[in-house]
């Protein structure tokens, strides 16, 4: 199957689905993986933090952006994508594919950008493929092992910049 991407600033053909980018945010407690979810603004639904590429940065820079302003996450990107989903949004007819990029969760803020519009939970891969509505979400969560994404970071995510309120860039 072959697919046309279409960016928001121009106009989609008729199936191009709008791409996005995501963050798979994990950490490892004892020797437990865990999965970091958090609803949609309405709150009906759990998901990936995730949004519209930035200008003058990569997918993964604007996963790792959209994790911090949606959910507060502060980490590391890990590997490349590690895979990619499609999805509608309830008041767009054009399908989205978000581009799932991995982010080691290495601190949580309490204060960000949409705090008091989301919630946030730790899961299970299991529990949390159980818990998202989108069948290809889900099998790359199951199958998400951050053993196979290598040891070296691709980028760091901070430090906070106090003339932005949050974390300021990357760096390698």
């Amino acid at each position: 199957m072959t697919f046309t991407f279409a960016l928001r600033t121009h106009a989609p053909q008729a199936a191009s689905p709008l791409l996005q980018c995501a963050a798979l945010c994990y950490r490892i407690r004892g020797s437990k993986l865990q999965l970091l979810l958090i609803t949609s603004r309405s709150g009906r639904r759990w998901t990936l933090p995730k949004g519209w590429p930035m200008p003058g940065r990569s997918m993964a820079e604007s996963a790792a952006r959209e994790a911090w302003e949606e959910a507060g996450v502060r980490g590391r990107l890990q590997g490349g994508c590690a895979g990619s989903y499609i999805y509608r949004k309830r008041h767009s007819p054009h399908p989205h594919m978000a581009m799932v990029f991995p982010l080691e969760v290495t601190g949580l803020d309490k204060r960000f950008p949409e705090r008091g519009q989301r919630k946030r939970r730790w899961l299970s891969r299991r529990r949390a493929a159980a818990l998202v509505h989108e069948p290809d979400l889900a099998r790359l969560l199951l199958q998400f092992d951050p053993d196979e994404l290598g040891s070296t970071p691709i980028l760091t995510f901070g430090p906070h910049s106090p003339d932005q309120g949050g974390p300021s860039g990357f760096s390698s």
